[in-house]
């Protein structure tokens, strides 16, 4: 047959494998090679994309927790929280003596005020602006403190780094310094927290009642001074502490309460009846008596006529009694040299009274009572 003399061919071999698998590959078409192109391309996009999204994310990594923005908000939040002690621990925060001396203030500014229970309420605070400078960067923050709307400016800088990310600092510290002036009192009230002047003096016990003591005070933060004792009051006055690093000058005078001018009152009057009770003409330690030249026929008899209407001034840490006036009523027998003749005397003698009022360390107060004839 026509195939078996085909498969009989002189010349071949049965027995030898087909090679016409190993033919070489034709080479790929245009197609082949366009969808090699957009497959790259597809890569290299999705590659841009992915450091785009890796940048994106630490760029926004870096604001929320590495920024100076980030820094500052952190150091408000536990301002908000009242956590003073961190707070406290913020790199830049916490000053020492030489600090505030180099900077003019007080380097004996007592930091009784930073704690929790001596700050007012700061809500809704947050950064409105950034400004970036040679070497340090100014955060502007925008808050609400004990119901007063304030700004404040913080100057930030650069403080080594965390990894890749860098760290921060305030550059100058955000507290400041309260100067604090009260009159009529050695203790007060600073947001309803109670001091002494000799709690918070550097002289202690020998602090002088008129000088200004010196606090260190968050910034922001809003500060009410009081005074609210048995014998004193004032009405309180408020003072925002809205700029890091500076003094900030505060005077409160305190006013005598009601019920104080009214025992002093009380005593004064019976000092001057105790006076109108001495039978003789010039009554001891009294600021009122009456000299004759004639003798006298009677036993002399006080009484006072008009009581003084009593006020109160501030001394210092302890209170005065300015003059007031008053009268008293003498009323006596007199017989004269001359003629031997008696007549009766019924004379009205003015006085002004004096006094001074101490304030123990216990509280109690001390009243001494004087005064001076009248004219």
């Amino acid at each position: 047959m026509a195939v078996d003399a085909l498969s009989e061919k002189p010349g071949s071999d049965s027995s030898l494998p087909d090679h016409s698998a190993g033919r070489l590959t034709p080479p790929p078409s245009s197609r082949s090679r366009r969808r090699v192109a957009i497959d790259l391309s597809l890569l290299a996009v999705v590659g841009v994309v992915l450091v785009g999204a890796v940048a994106a994310a630490y760029g926004a990594v870096q604001r929320e927790f590495y920024s100076p923005t980030a820094f500052v908000e952190q150091y408000l939040s536990m301002l908000e929280e009242g956590r003073t002690s961190d707070a406290l621990s913020v790199p830049g925060v916490a000053v020492a003596s030489a600090d505030l001396e180099a900077a003019g203030l007080p380097p004996t500014a007592h930091d009784a005020l930073l704690r929790s229970t001596a700050l007012a309420t700061l809500t809704d605070a947050h950064v409105v602006s950034e400004e970036q400078h040679d070497h340090f960067t100014t955060v502007n923050v925008a808050y609400t403190a004990g119901g007063y709307a304030g700004t404040t400016s913080f100057d930030v800088e650069e403080d080594g780094a965390i990894g890749i990310a860098p760290t921060w600092r305030f550059a100058s510290s955000p507290l400041a310094v309260l100067s604090l002036n009260v009159g009529g009192s050695m203790s007060f009230n600073v947001n309803g927290f109670a001091l002494d002047k000799r709690q918070v003096s550097p002289e202690g016990v020998d602090a002088d009642p008129t000088e200004a003591v010196s606090l260190l005070v968050f910034s922001p933060g809003l500060y009410s001074v009081s005074v609210e004792t048995a014998i004193a009051t004032t009405p309180g006055v408020a003072v925002l502490s809205d700029s890091p690093f500076t003094s900030v000058p505060v005077t409160v005078q305190a006013q005598p309460t009601e019920e104080f001018v009214e025992v002093v009152q009380e005593r004064v009057e019976e000092f001057l009846s105790t006076c109108a009770s001495q039978e003789v003409l010039q009554p001891t330690a009294c600021p009122f008596g009456y000299v004759v030249e004639d003798r006298i026929a009677s036993i002399p008899e006080w009484q006072i006529e008009t009581q003084p209407t009593i006020s109160i001034e501030s001394d210092g840490a302890d209170w005065k009694i300015p003059a007031t006036p008053a009268a008293a009523r003498l009323n006596v027998d007199i017989q004269s040299l001359f003629d031997g003749s008696i007549t009766t005397a019924s004379e009205v003698v003015p006085f002004f009274v004096t006094g001074t009022i101490r304030v123990l360390p216990d509280g109690s107060v001390t009243i001494s009572v004087g005064g001076t004839e009248g004219e």
